[in-house]
């Protein structure tokens, strides 16, 4: 999982610079109406859209923005219907992958998608091809500048944290997802920096992936991440630092 995890760390430093926010703030509204649709407007009661009210947050998108997607979820106001997918497949020497689709026209996207896959060297594969691979958890990273392993460990075990892994510049506090709240309410009350926090899938398993394989498969992800309705990709490739550290 290291090398996807850096490929998720040097994303979330582009992203905080980049003219796309605008696309990841359109990802957190669609989350947020289809959690408020399935479950309800209030976050204390529905732990799905708190995780999405959470990831708005973190993304700078303001208040009024998501209340205003709340409402659309709940009908108070008026929006289009998205409904969710789990889309499957491999990607350039055989590396598992998994997205997290909102979509209103399901037929589209699929088509959309599987012609990313297919110009990107992978293919788009069948339902639960790749999915046992994936397993739900939070996650939250801290700069290691900011703190030492030994105070996040006090403050987030009691929390609920499974483990804390070294991940190069961060610290990666990893938890089942029942707890990402409370682990991620510890590290602030510790008045500890958070680099990132978000709900995630972590494989079981890796692929190791290198010389074209690796470039390939890191452009194909990249023009997934980009697809309106793609809200998440994740995958189980395991990279070279220096392959990793030439697309910064």
């Amino acid at each position: 999982m290291a090398g996807h995890s850096k490929w998720a760390n040097i994303k979330h430093r582009k992203a905080r610079q980049d003219a796309r926010r605008g696309s990841a703030w359109s990802k957190c509204a669609r989350a947020i109406i289809v959690a408020a649709k399935n479950g309800g407007g209030d976050p204390a009661s529905n732990l799905t859209l708190r995780y999405a009210v959470e990831e708005a947050k973190a993304a700078n998108m303001p208040k009024d923005t998501i209340a205003n997607a709340i409402k659309k979820g709940t009908g108070e106001l008026a929006g289009e219907s998205y409904e969710s997918a789990i889309y499957e497949g491999y990607g350039p020497g055989g590396v598992a992958v998994l997205m997290e689709i909102l979509t209103n026209n399901r037929n589209r996207t699929a088509g959309e998608v599987r012609k990313i896959f297919d110009k990107g060297g992978g293919n788009l594969g069948s339902s639960g091809c790749v999915a046992y691979i994936f397993h739900p958890k939070g996650q939250v990273l801290v700069g290691k500048s900011d703190a030492d392993e030994e105070k996040i460990l006090q403050c987030v075990l009691d929390a609920g944290a499974d483990d804390v892994v070294d991940d190069g510049d961060f610290w990666q506090i990893v938890c089942d997802p029942a707890d990402f709240i409370a682990v991620k309410d510890a590290v602030e009350a510790a008045e500890i920096p958070i680099e990132s926090a978000t709900m995630t899938r972590i494989p079981s398993t890796t692929v190791a992936t290198a010389g074209n394989d690796a470039r390939k498969l890191l452009g194909m992800i990249e023009v997934l991440e980009d697809h309106d309705d793609v809200q998440k990709v994740y995958a189980n490739f395991e990279i070279p630092d220096e392959v990793m550290a030439s697309i910064e």
